[in-house]
């Protein structure tokens, strides 16, 4: 007889123990939605990774079962463990009211390492010093009516042009990948002073965008595995890792490039200037030429790739996909599109005559008055923030204004999808595309604290460009809709995609028609 039938029959309750506790495990989570449930060694793991193909409608649904906060359990000794909240009360005091309690993290640093030291991964006083020169730098006149002029020279001569010769033709084009080209254009120029020319006729292929998308696409993998597994990958250089390796070098090669080249250009033009001229206005070469000193950090190439590359993801990637699900959820919706239509036909009854030939491009000024399109845009937002998720960590114990307690060290996710269909928030309608519930009775623009509306981030973490980023959005969106009639094409399937950013995992094919009525 084996030493174990010799345990197992010398010791009857040790069995019947272990099957009172399958049993009492079973029958504790019988009752729980599958996804939800803690399983032995693997945590909610399995849950998480089954329900990975509609990950946003089940983390909406999840919050909404437990209460806006609920406590994901990773696998044993994984690290994993997260407290997902989108209860606005905690998510004012996690960003407002103790904000000094919840930094960034050395876990977010680690996830998002290709971002190096730039000022999405700083914490403290690094954090404080890169922020300042940002807002000094982004807020200088010459810069703002460099960053004005720029974009709408690129709608007027690359994005209308493209759009008009697809309406013509009579072919579908991906809106998304189009809008994604723009941005990526008109930030670079902003940025670097160089236009790449993705938007050009052929629309040519750039491995640096590409290399963003699938940065992105790794870095939410990274999310939903334990971080020793990744890790292993990234060490192996195998499935995701390798392709975050492939998109890190050519990210790299194409940041250092321009870093390299503008540094050599802007030495040289300096020894040759007359005092007084002025400089460039694109940020890098104001980065180069006016900060001798950030943070105690000298301005080398490494404090440039870091810089400017978290300024291309945040004038990239959101912009675009802003403007991707706002133009989509219009398209869905002809009474908001009508009402848009309306207000620009007033905007343009104040214009000169000669403004008035089509197409019409507007200008910032022209749409600093429209509420109604402005409403509409943070409805989109609402509904489909370009940033879906906020990560903070504990730096001391705390508790939650819900009651639930944090202790030190706690990793904490905010899940901006969900907050949007939250209806203890936005009330019953939270699901619908309402662009009047940002409208007063005085038909002026309502104000929804940041903390509740967290698209452009919360406290003194809310976005530096977010003005620069509405009217950018305003232009072009008036520009389209006002010019072109935007329609999906019959059977494509709209869903975002698995990434840090709200991509479209299919993109946006639409049909273009030219307007000739209003």
């Amino acid at each position: 007889m084996s030493s174990l039938m010799q345990l197992t029959m010398g010791y009857p309750e040790l069995l019947l123990s272990l099957a009172c506790f399958i049993f009492f495990f079973l029958f504790r989570s019988w009752g729980e939605p599958s996804t939800m449930r803690n399983w032995p060694i693997l945590g909610m793991l399995p849950g998480l990774l089954s329900q990975l193909h509609r990950y946003y409608d089940w983390v909406t649904e999840t919050l909404a079962e437990s209460g806006c906060t609920f406590l994901f359990k990773g696998p044993w000794f994984s690290g994993m463990n997260l407290l997902t909240t989108i209860d606005p009360a905690n998510v004012n005091h996690i960003f407002n009211t103790n904000f000094a309690n919840y930094p960034k993290g050395d876990d977010f640093l680690e996830i998002f390492d290709i971002l190096g030291d730039g000022i999405f991964n700083a914490d403290s006083e690094s954090w404080k010093s890169q922020r300042r020169a940002a807002h000094m730098l982004i807020t200088e006149p010459k810069f703002k009516h460099f960053q004005e002029q720029s974009s709408r020279h690129k709608v007027e001569n690359g994005l209308v042009p493209l759009l008009t010769s697809t309406a013509e033709k009579g072919t579908a084009v991906d809106l998304h990948d189009v809008f994604l080209r723009l941005t990526f254009d008109t930030t670079c120029n902003f940025i670097f002073g160089v236009d790449p020319g993705c938007l050009s006729p052929g629309l040519p292929a750039v491995p640096f965008a590409k290399a963003m998308d699938d940065a992105e696409e790794v870095l939410f993998f990274r999310h939903c595995v334990p971080e020793s597994w990744w890790k292993l990958l990234r060490w192996l250089r195998v499935g995701e890792e390798k392709k975050m390796a492939l998109a890190w070098k050519a990210i790299d090669d194409f940041i250092l490039k321009q870093v390299s080249q503008r540094m050599k250009q802007e030495g040289k033009v300096a020894e040759d200037k007359p005092l007084g001229e002025e400089l460039s206005p694109d940020l890098l070469t104001s980065y180069i030429n006016r900060l001798s000193d950030v943070g105690g950090t000298p301005i080398n190439s490494k404090f440039l790739r870091d810089t400017t590359l978290n300024l291309m993801l945040a004038g990239r990637d959101t912009t675009a996909t802003a403007l991707s699900w706002f133009s989509w959820v219009v398209s869905q919706h002809p009474e908001v599109e009508k009402k848009i239509l309306a207000e620009l036909e007033t905007i343009l009854e104040g214009l000169p005559e000669s403004r008035r030939d089509k197409p019409i491009v507007f200008t910032a000024e022209d749409v600093s008055s429209a509420v109604y399109l402005r409403a509409a845009l943070c409805e989109s937002l609402r509904l489909f923030p370009p940033v879906p998720m906020e990560h903070k960590r504990a730096v001391q114990a705390d508790v939650l204004p819900s009651g639930h307690k944090v202790e030190a060290k706690t990793k904490i996710l905010i899940n901006l999808y969900a907050m949007g269909r939250l209806k203890g928030a936005w009330g019953e309608d939270c699901n619908e595309f309402k662009p009047e519930r940002w409208i007063s009775e005085k038909g002026r623009l309502n104000h929804e604290p940041s903390y509740k509306f967290l698209s452009f981030n919360s406290g003194p973490r809310t976005c530096l460009g977010k003005e620069m980023a509405m009217t950018q959005m305003k232009v072009i969106a008036a520009t389209i809709f006002y010019n072109f009639r935007i329609k999906t094409v019959p059977g494509h399937r709209v869903v975002p995609s698995l990434s840090i950013i709200l991509h479209m995992k299919n993109g946006l094919l639409v049909n273009v028609e030219k307007r000739t009525e209003h």
